[in-house]
């Protein structure tokens, strides 16, 4: 990454390196507890939501080319399962190292000459994390740290059954839950033969009458 706009040294994950200097060999070991900037995570996933509290615990070597930095950040992150779609939480705990280099010094710690080439310059430059006025800022290694931390399926629990694709019933909560299949060709022959049944009792109580009305005029 090119060099940034000014640091603000305010920002709490902007860190100062001063107190460290440029010895090689020099180490400085920082905690810090900050609130979570916004969009920590997974989009629509899973993520640490912005504000909630988080811990870094950072070791800062200083080394020829600039400053080492190995960290771990530990939050609780939030999200949903996505098997059953129920909330869920879980430990965060992210480890990253990220050099942070001296604008002023190569990728070997020395002095840089003067450059011939500004566009193989800045190619170089692409990808790598500078220090600035005796700052960094930490927040795009974090982030990096987090995503790849965190689970990009998360669940509930490692079985989950998840839910029901007729109703949507949980069915860790209910293993025993189906429904019955019913053939809708069978469900149709059902219901004609019952209609045809009521006819023929309709038949049967209808011609009982006459029956008895003939056995009576014989009787007489």
């Amino acid at each position: 990454m090119a060099l940034n706009a000014r640091l603000d040294h305010r920002k709490p994950l902007v860190f100062d390196t001063h107190e460290l200097g440029r010895r090689p060999g020099a180490l400085q070991r920082l905690t810090r507890e900050i609130d979570a900037p916004r969009d920590l995570g997974i989009a629509g996933v899973i993520g640490v939501p912005e504000g909630a509290p988080l811990e870094l615990e950072l070791r800062l070597e200083s080394v020829m080319e600039g400053v080492l930095v190995t960290g771990t950040a530990r939050a609780q992150a939030e999200g949903e399962c996505v098997r059953c779609l129920e909330p869920l939480e879980l430990e965060l705990d992210a480890e990253f190292q990220e050099m942070f280099s001296y604008p002023d010094a190569d990728d070997r710690g020395r002095p840089k000459a003067e450059p011939t080439d500004d566009a193989g310059e800045s190619a170089e430059n692409e990808d790598r994390l500078f220090i600035e006025d005796g700052l960094f800022d930490l927040e795009p290694v974090l982030r990096d740290a987090v995503v790849l931390a965190l689970p990009m399926q998360p669940v509930c629990q490692d079985d989950c059954l998840g839910l029901c694709s007729e109703c949507g019933a949980r069915l860790t909560d209910d293993p025993d839950h189906h429904h019955d299949a019913v053939d809708i060709r069978w469900a149709a022959l059902q219901g004609l033969a019952g209609s045809l049944g009521d006819g023929e009792k309709d038949e049967m109580s209808g011609g009982a009458l006459p029956s008895a009305h003939a056995d009576e005029k014989q009787e007489k």
